[in-house]
């Protein structure tokens, strides 16, 4: 098995995630739906589903970090990780998705099924960027960044290395808007 890590700062009204997004290629080799709900479930990822593919218009969830697993075929993704990245995966790799990053499918084989689960078997919501306001972006930001990091990997089972050693905030452009301010008094 290998691991990829993928970073992101918010965007738009997207706000993706101090956390890196994982995908574990090959970690459940060979896939199956059966094999991957109950690794998830192992590991403490429950309120498991299947289906034959993903939503196809980007969205992300501010109220559960997901797992989605690739028991068989192959499905091509927009994430919304280092600007936009489109990433492919085949049955058996998972992909660990921090809350508030946006997903959605962009292509998949006749024979794509997904298995999803979430960190600590929370539900999820459906947020899509078209349809926020500053308000509601900024509640669902909110909610984010009071989610626990899961106690394991859905995968390896191991604590979230990556996700403990990430940097305590992402730079949102803060910075660069400080830096324009007149604070001589």
């Amino acid at each position: 098995m290998t691991t990829e890590a993928y970073t992101s700062k918010p965007e738009g009204m997207i706000p993706n995630s101090r956390f890196p997004l994982l995908i574990h290629r090959g970690g459940i080799p060979g896939g199956g739906a059966d094999a991957i709900k109950a690794r998830f479930r192992k590991n403490g990822w429950g309120n498991n589903w299947e289906y034959p593919g993903i939503y196809e218009y980007p969205h992300f969830h501010s109220t559960s970090h997901e797992c989605l697993g690739c028991a068989s075929g192959w499905m091509e993704f927009n994430l919304s990780v280092e600007g936009w990245s489109r990433v492919r995966i085949d049955a058996g790799d998972v992909i660990v998705m921090p809350a508030g990053v946006s997903h959605e499918m962009v292509g998949h084989s006749d024979d794509i099924l997904m298995v999803g689960g979430y960190a600590g078997g929370r539900d999820w919501d459906n947020i899509q960027e078209a349809y926020l306001t500053p308000e509601l972006f900024y509640q669902a930001a909110k909610r984010i960044m009071m989610l626990p990091i899961p106690d394991k990997d859905p995968v390896t089972g191991e604590a979230m290395h990556q996700w403990h050693d990430a940097p305590s905030s992402v730079d949102g452009g803060w910075n660069d808007y400080r830096d324009g301010l007149d604070v001589s008094g």
